[in-house]
């Protein structure tokens, strides 16, 4: 429940705060002097969009705050965390939910949860967990199909959530086949098309069998058989100076005469006997050097214009590859993969077989699913047409009887039902829809007793009517008034009322009062008790406040209020 909320230029409230707390809070005030504004501010706090024209002028920005008490451990103290936020235990198993949003006047915003800035998303999300708003657009969504179906469920209960989640597992269920199957028909010819393309490329790729790298190997390959007379020379040449076997002096004999020269004297000197192994080391390396140019040579004259021809006509091979898929190791991937695409695409006869049966087995479960949410909803209506138009005899309307049909509908993912809501105000008139046959008083107290009646088995934390009252007045006005306190007991309520008849039935009397600085309009909230809340209620029945008549019938409503 709603604890407290503070108001800062907010249209044109200054800065105002509400003590609301439980039970039944009625707030009046005169025509203008923002009665309205807590109804916005409090739309600010659930999340609703942030209008800059709402800033009361010359101030920079507007800001609502408010005070929570919610469960400690529960759905919204849950949610609270898993925005970064928290809330603060008072003892009892509850806790104090701290909510907060400002708005500039360019337009921009922020949101406050438990402590932490955080996306007015949030507050959206907690919105359904904390409060129930009705006003006179609501009045009018009571009028939509939708809105009539969603009341009848929440009256329904378990019973109607249970057969009405079964129903959405298993519409999606065939939604998603259905898709699927709509969509490997429509694309058949292209499938095949598909398989064909996919089965040369394949076949293509198989063909050459590409290893990865290759096209690297074969660059150098290339380039060495192109250069072949080079080498070769180069190699001669290298080998000759090393070792040349036509008796010219080369690398190899010198070093070994070096060696035996050095290896005769060298135990007379360690520094000599060194250099003698140094020059004894470079003579193995230059005869395995010599060793090395014979074998290279020897490959080399291996090598020839038909080798060269062959890694020409490879490298072209992969080419034609790189092509078609942008390159060896695409091609590589799409082998790896395509077979068992192709594999999936061949099957399509007999997957559309399967999928047909699927889709007729799921469409069975659907038309179970339906008709049980049907029945539950139709067994829920009636109850529902009972207990409501027992709540209209209370409400002046003695004469009045409400039902709701539950009619075929094409299926949809919210089940195959058109629920209706039809009123007769007295005996003889035929049922009319109340979207067409309610007037403005009749259609607040339809909502305001199916709110009443639902509450008893789907009970909401907060309630916040505002001017739910319009449109009636006499009796009428005090019915409402006693139905207000009644759905009080077990929730806290909230209305913005104009009715002392409705007013007096508050536990809770606050009014907003209008002042004037000279430029900006201001107002202010306090609460009433005693002899204020006597001359609010005469305001509210003659608009003198000091007439004695009016005094003398507020202190009747008063009384008729506690007496309730």
């Amino acid at each position: 429940m709603i604890e407290e909320m503070r108001l800062r230029d907010l249209g044109v409230i200054a800065d105002a705060t509400l003590p609301i707390g439980r039970g039944f809070t009625a707030i009046t005030g005169e025509t203008g002097a923002g009665k309205t504004m807590v109804v916005t501010g409090l739309g600010l706090l659930l999340g609703q969009r942030a209008d800059s024209g709402a800033v009361r002028k010359g101030a920079a920005q507007a800001s609502v705050e408010g005070v929570w008490i919610v469960p400690e451990e529960g759905v919204v103290a849950a949610r609270v965390r898993e925005a970064g936020g928290d809330v603060e235990p008072v003892g009892g198993g509850s806790a104090e939910l701290y909510l907060g949003r400002t708005v500039s006047s360019e337009g921009r915003g922020r949101a406050t949860v438990g402590g932490r800035t955080a996306p007015a998303g949030v507050l959206a999300d907690l919105a359904d967990d904390l409060v129930v708003v009705h006003g006179q657009s609501d009045q009018l969504r009571l009028k939509s199909s939708s809105a009539q179906r969603d009341a009848l469920d929440r009256f329904g209960g378990e019973r109607v959530v249970a057969a009405r989640t079964a129903y959405r597992t298993a519409w999606d269920t065939w939604r998603a086949l259905d898709a699927e199957l709509a969509a490997l028909t429509a694309d058949r010819d292209d499938r095949a098309r598909e398989a064909e393309q996919l089965r040369a490329a394949i076949a293509e790729i198989e063909a050459a069998a590409p290893v990865a790298g290759e096209e690297e190997e074969l660059a150098r390959r290339a380039e060495r058989l192109a250069n072949a007379e080079d080498l070769r020379i180069a190699a001669v040449t290298a080998h000759a100076a090393l070792s040349d076997e036509d008796g010219a002096p080369d690398v190899v004999t010198l070093l070994a005469e070096a060696r035996r020269a050095l290896e005769r004297i060298s135990g007379s000197d360690e520094a000599l006997a060194a250099i003698g192994e140094l020059v004894a080391d470079l003579g193995y390396r230059a005869t395995d050097a010599s060793v090395a140019l014979s074998g290279y040579l020897a490959d080399l004259d291996e090598s020839g214009p038909h080798e060269l021809a062959a890694v020409d006509e490879r490298r072209g091979v992969l080419a034609g590859l790189v092509r078609a898929h942008g390159s060896v190791e695409a091609a590589l991937s799409l082998l790896e993969t395509g077979s068992a695409r192709l594999v999936e695409l061949d099957d399509d006869g007999d997957r559309l077989q399967r999928l047909e049966t699927q889709r007729d087995a799921a469409a069975a479960e659907l038309d179970v699913a339906a008709e049980a949410l049907t029945a539950a909803r139709r067994e829920a209506a009636e109850r529902l047409g009972s207990a409501v138009t027992e709540e209209l005899h209370a409400l002046a309307l003695p004469d009045a009887r409400l039902t709701v049909d539950v009619a075929s509908a094409p299926p949809a993912g919210h089940g195959r039902d058109e629920v209706s809501i039809l009123l007769a105000p007295h005996p003889g008139a035929d049922p009319r829809p109340v979207s067409r046959g309610a007037s403005g008083g009749e259609l607040s107290r339809v909502m305001l007793a199916i709110e009443v009646v639902i509450a008893g088995v789907d009970p909401v934390p907060t309630f916040v009517f505002d001017e739910v009252d319009a449109g009636i007045g006499g009796a009428a006005a005090i019915e409402v008034g006693r139905r207000l306190a009644r759905l009080a007991e077990s929730s806290q309520v909230i209305a913005v009322t104009h009715l002392a008849q409705v007013a007096a039935f508050a536990g809770n009397h606050l009014t907003v009062v209008k002042g004037h600085d000279g430029a900006v309009t201001a107002s202010s909230v306090r609460r009433l008790e005693g002899a204020e809340r006597e001359a609010e209620m005469a305001r509210l029945l003659s608009g003198l406040s000091d007439s004695d008549a009016a005094i003398t019938h507020a202190r009747e409503l008063l009384e008729t209020g506690r007496s309730r």
